[in-house]
């Protein structure tokens, strides 16, 4: 049987049926569904081998870019999305879905929380394994200071993310986000974040050569070129590029000129596999 794939749809959500037909193209069998029917109950997080947190600008971004999305997260799915998490099922958050990830605390889900931050949560709340909402780690405004809607050259880069993993060839697909710059704080455990083969994804030249933090190859000016990352356990992508944006050959932007691809298709056939695999 194919893999069910749960696409989270909230108000503003605009690149789910992208999504869909991703998934639909590497083996999955999509399913979009308003955050209303979870909330009551019609659909259930554990009825699916696959969670996807899409594009788009959630709640029109107000307060800043995913986080009235986290807030859902975490007020009414907490317990539901940390079992699929933890179950070691895919998670892949796009864009806005990637802002809500972080700001939910879902990613970075470092195994260490550095000692300044756990000094600050109750032992309740340290043996219950709540996440802090912001562990150091964040997306913020690009460094140019104004909205980036270009086409990028991706790197994979992580071994341990079940959606990067194997993948050696460069990604090249869309971006389009205000708030899509990668920073952390001196409180967050940058070493363990490293070591922990978390950096899924940068930002690189054509010819694969590092970005630098070069203008506009790393178009958003996020410490070191990360376009994506995943949390330790490797189920959980979060990216800000669009591969389900660059899935058909005629997607590609010189196309009219006989150049194809559909590049991004690999990250959603990888999660797929993956999901046949532990089903």
């Amino acid at each position: 049987m194919k893999p069910q794939a749960l696409i989270l749809q909230a108000h503003g959500t605009n690149r789910d049926y992208d999504v869909a037909e991703a998934l639909t193209l590497a083996g999955a069998d999509p399913h979009t569904v308003p955050l209303n029917d979870l909330r009551a109950g019609k659909k259930r997080f554990a009825d699916y081998q696959m969670l996807i947190v899409a594009g788009g600008f959630s709640y029109a971004d107000s307060l800043g870019a995913g986080k009235l999305l986290a807030l859902d997260l975490n007020s009414y799915f907490n317990e539901e999305i940390s079992a699929f998490v933890a179950s070691g099922k895919p998670v892949i958050g796009i864009c806005n879905g990637f802002q809500a990830l972080i700001k939910s605390g879902i990613l970075p889900g470092t195994s260490v929380i550095a000692s300044e931050a756990k000094q600050s949560l109750t032992q309740e709340e340290i043996a219950s394994g709540y996440r802090p909402r912001n562990d150091g780690a964040t997306l913020t405004f690009n460094a140019e200071g104004h909205f980036e809607c270009r086409w990028v050259n991706l790197a994979p880069v992580s071994q341990t993310c079940i959606w990067t993993k194997d993948l050696e060839d460069t990604i090249f697909c869309p971006i389009a986000h205000g708030e899509g710059n990668f920073q952390t704080s001196e409180l967050f455990p940058l070493s363990s974040f490293i070591a922990n083969d978390q950096i899924a994804l940068t930002y690189i030249h054509a010819d694969g050569s590092p970005a630098n933090g070069e203008y506009p190859i790393n178009p958003n000016g996020s410490m070191l070129d990360i376009a994506g990352i995943c949390n330790p356990q490797g189920n959980v992508l979060g990216l800000m590029p669009h591969p389900e944006n660059h899935i058909h050959p005629h997607q590609h932007p010189q196309w009219t000129r006989g150049v194809k691809g559909n590049s991004g298709l690999v990250l959603f056939e990888n999660g797929v596999r993956y999901a046949n695999q532990i089903s």
